[in-house]
């Protein structure tokens, strides 16, 4: 019998807290599907109008589910017109369990941001490294990177984010920088004094099918270089070539999860550590 093709979908997860639950959540759910990848988009510690108006603007974009726990009443009711405008579905996932909870107890929310998370000094270091990944994504900041533990660098499409995120939600202060053609990396990457840099490779074949699905997703029809197969195979080599010459460990990412990349990256950033 032929295989039935995986199912690619955006899933855009919006928490005023680390998310963690939230992922939580979104990953038990789609464990009970067979053949679909979610496409993880995450926007944590939204808790301003303007951070919400950008989250909007970035689900026009990428059209798909929309998960949240929002704890602030206005925000929730800005994102659900939102998405009732765009005809996105949107739902808050732990609605169902606070309100039989609340009517069983007789007690009213209090509507408290965070309040499950116990403030101790573990907590706000990984809310500092979840701040730091935020402000780091995609090459921005260029100039803070020597602050990072550890810079992750890639071609477009190589998980670098949502590692980054994973990485910070263990108190890791990760940035990543995007390869380019034609942009150079920024100095810092070249120094003495730079942090660990972890090169992210990803065969091309892989690469290609990601792209694809992802404009497919998208509903865009412009691919250009994005695509094409000469350029991506390109991509590949001379993101190769310079992790190479610049001596920076690697992984690949073509068949690894989230999680596993981040496991790898935890243990190159202890030897660093160490040396």
């Amino acid at each position: 019998m032929r295989e039935r093709l995986a199912i690619y979908f955006n899933v855009h997860l919006v928490s005023d807290s680390t998310g963690e639950t939230l992922a939580g959540v979104m990953r038990a759910t789609c464990a009970q599907f067979d053949n679909i990848l979610p496409v993880e988009h995450s926007y944590f510690l939204v808790r301003s109008a303007r951070q919400l108006e950008r989250v909007i603007r970035e689900i026009e974009s990428a059209p798909g589910l929309v998960m949240f726990t929002l704890s602030n009443l206005e925000h929730r009711a800005m994102l659900e017109e939102g998405c009732a405008r765009m005809g996105m579905p949107c739902v808050a996932v732990l609605d169902p369990v606070l309100d039989i909870t609340s009517r069983y107890l007789g007690l009213e929310l209090n509507h408290r941001v965070g309040a499950a998370r116990k403030l101790n000094a573990e907590y706000f270091k990984r809310i500092d490294a979840l701040d730091y990944a935020m402000y780091h994504d995609d090459g921005q900041q260029a100039v803070e990177l020597a602050d990072a533990d550890v810079v992750l660098v890639g071609v477009s499409r190589t998980s670098k984010t949502p590692t980054s995120v994973y990485l910070a939600h263990r108190g890791v202060k990760a940035a990543n920088v995007p390869m380019v053609p034609g942009v150079p990396l920024p100095d810092i990457l070249f120094g003495e004094k730079k942090p660990l840099v972890v090169g992210l490779l990803i065969s091309a074949d892989r690469l290609i099918h990601i792209r694809r699905n992802r404009l497919a997703a998208m509903k865009e029809t412009r691919a250009g270089d994005y695509t094409d197969e000469d350029a991506v195979r390109r991509e590949v080599m001379d993101a190769q070539k310079l992790f190479e010459r610049e001596g920076w460990p690697t992984i690949d990412v073509s068949r690894r999860s989230i999680e596993e990349t981040a496991a790898q990256v935890l243990n190159l950033l202890a030897e660093h550590r160490e040396q």
